[in-house]
């Protein structure tokens, strides 16, 4: 599916069939940055949603500079940051309570050390300023391109690296800090 593109240019010319595939690609992967984002995952929610919605109705022009992802997170951001400055609100649920699973392992036993280093991870990364946990999340969770990335957050590549490797050290001296062991 070429990154969404072509799904979201079929849309574009009536075939709205292809937007609900969209949907279904992409609508967990951004509820997951726009977390990183907001800390907020009903927040979060609502501006995946909304993002979806402005896709539907508005209609906004693909120009193909970035990655259909890129350009899909970035409209997903602007939402969010438009419904931080709104809507602020004091109720957050944790990835944990919300009963998101991003791990795929086979047995119980690896599903359970997995999940149980997802949360010593996620909850390390939170104690971290947002602009890393942005950069990590998008990075490692969501495997994007430092140029991604930099197009997201509005900087230049080589300040986006130097970013991603200072929040990579406060990650490593936060998971220091909460006894995790990072060498497995």
């Amino acid at each position: 599916m070429d990154n969404g593109a072509s799904s979201y240019r079929r849309f574009l010319t009536g075939d709205d069939s292809v937007l609900e595939a969209l949907i279904e690609e992409y609508r967990l992967p951004l509820q997951m940055f726009l977390y990183s984002f907001t800390g907020a995952f009903d927040l979060a929610e609502e501006a995946a949603i909304e993002t979806f919605v402005k896709l539907a109705v508005k209609k906004p022009k693909y120009n193909g500079k970035a990655s259909f992802k890129t350009w899909l997170y970035r409209i997903g951001r602007n939402t969010a940051a438009d419904y931080i400055r709104k809507n602020r609100r004091n109720e957050t649920l944790s990835l944990e309570e919300s009963g998101v699973n991003i791990t795929d392992a086979i047995s119980p036993e690896d599903i359970y050390l997995k999940e149980e280093k997802n949360r010593q991870l996620a909850l390390s990364m939170r104690k971290l300023k947002p602009e890393y946990y942005t950069v990590l999340w998008l990075k490692y969770f969501d495997g994007l391109q430092i140029s991604e990335i930099a197009e997201i957050i509005r900087k230049s590549d080589g300040n986006t690296k130097v970013i991603l490797s200072r929040a990579r050290e406060a990650l490593r001296i936060q998971l220091g800090k909460d006894g995790f062991d990072y060498e497995d």
